[in-house]
């Protein structure tokens, strides 16, 4: 009997803990009096209201607001968590240390998934979560195929589960080559993709359907070919970039450029051609034959011309995540529109990858940022930040350290430090 007494007692707890979980997931919350970077069509929104539950925001300015908990932003700036790409934050943590690198290895292809290796713990994630990074896309480094691999969306919680889709696009690394030619590079693609074409058309006029699995990379190319997941080629030289667009006509790709040095030089065929870019705004030198057009007004130029601009940052850009928000203020400052460089690190990047957040939007993921004054700024800082939903801290390993080395105490340094 006292046996049962204490299954009984336990079996209780845990429904009162699992129904006090519950209800905490599904509290709704309002910020009020906001300014509202929405980074869609609707623009800017003064004394605005937006309010999420269970993760997603379900309302803007309702006629009333009904939600458990409310939080006055007292007319700060609220704009979507931003969103990095083209990097390999929580898969590298000291460049310098080859133990601490996951991003590729010599035998990477198209099937080669880093994601496997992402540690959400790193201590570059906190640091980048105060530049009001949400998400961000990580790609792999590569090997000696054409193929670098396949790139993923993570979010920037720091929870086990941040992977939020792996395998979303490949990655092809193009351009200039110490040894040998670009020209082969580009026809090794051609080939893969004109290869699996074939079987394609082959297996679809077969009286008979092929019951075998086929492998994995066929599957990938396959996926290429219908469009289903983006190609990502970094690219720059002009005509490159033109041989480009004529292979998305070819075989009707998902086609997104990076890097794109001399994409001004092209701008009008990739406008027409609906291929967004990804590309730094502070890229003012060229770094290379293929960029000889690198300039600071780059991405306020693509923007006018039509095309789908996203930011990133160049160089070490897993460690230097946190200055995307910097880079677009330079982008502004030369010619970008504010809410066309406020799209550029949040909603195009979220289009490109199909990531359902980057927007302040009914139906879109919470991942808000609420800033000290606008968010392009050096001065002005994130005061909350919420990914899907939950409130996550800023607090980074810097500021644990100046924490550290500034605490005065009586203990001689040795013991302090």
């Amino acid at each position: 009997m006292k046996r049962f007494n204490k299954s009984v007692l336990k079996k209780s707890l845990l429904a009162i803990a699992l129904t006090s979980c519950s209800s905490a997931w599904a509290a709704s919350t309002a910020i009020t009096n906001a300014t509202i970077y929405t980074a869609t069509e609707q623009g800017v929104l003064e004394n605005a209201t937006v309010v999420f539950e269970d993760g997603k925001i379900t309302a803007i300015n309702p006629n009333t607001v009904n939600a458990d908990n409310r939080f006055d932003a007292k007319g700060k700036i609220l704009t979507p968590g931003f969103i990095g790409s083209m990097n390999q934050l929580g898969l590298v943590e000291v460049g310098a240390v080859s133990r601490s690198r996951d991003a590729g290895f010599k035998k990477a292809d198209i099937t080669f998934d880093p994601s496997l290796a992402f540690n959400p713990k790193s201590s570059l994630i906190p640091y980048a979560r105060k530049g009001g990074i949400t998400r961000d896309v990580i790609v792999p480094s590569g090997g000696d195929s054409i193929f670098a691999g396949l790139a993923s969306v993570v979010d920037l919680s720091g929870e086990f589960n941040s992977v939020q889709t792996s395998k979303v696009a490949v990655l092809v690394n193009l351009g200039s080559e110490s040894k040998g030619s670009r020209a082969h590079t580009l026809k090794q693609l051609i080939d893969k993709l004109e290869g699996q074409q074939k079987k394609l058309v082959k297996a679809k006029s077969a009286k008979k359907a092929d019951e075998k699995d086929p492998p994995k990379e066929e599957k990938i190319l396959t996926a290429l070919l219908k469009g289903e997941k983006p190609l990502i080629i970094r690219a720059s030289r002009a005509q490159e970039l033109l041989q480009l667009i004529k292979l998305k006509k070819q075989f009707s790709l998902n086609l997104i450029i990076a890097d794109a040095g001399d994409a001004v030089a092209v701008k009008a065929q990739l406008a027409q051609a609906k291929v967004p870019v990804i590309i730094s705004a502070m890229d003012n030198l060229p770094g290379s034959f293929d960029s000889l057009n690198a300039s600071l007004e780059n991405a306020g130029i693509l923007e006018k011309a039509g095309v789908t601009v996203g930011l990133t940052i160049s160089g070490d850009s897993s460690h230097n995540l946190y200055q995307l928000r910097f880079d677009a203020g330079n982008a502004v400052s030369n010619g970008m529109s504010k809410s066309g460089a406020v799209k550029a690190v949040s909603a195009n990047i979220a289009n490109m990858f199909g990531i359902n957040a980057g927007e302040i939007a009914v139906g879109k993921a919470a991942d808000l940022s609420l800033w000290s004054a606008d968010p392009f700024e050096l001065s002005s800082n994130v005061q909350t930040l919420w990914i899907g939903g939950e409130k996550v801290t800023t607090d980074s390993r810097q500021d644990k350290l100046r924490e550290r080395y500034m605490k005065k105490s009586d203990m001689p340094k040795a013991y302090s430090k």
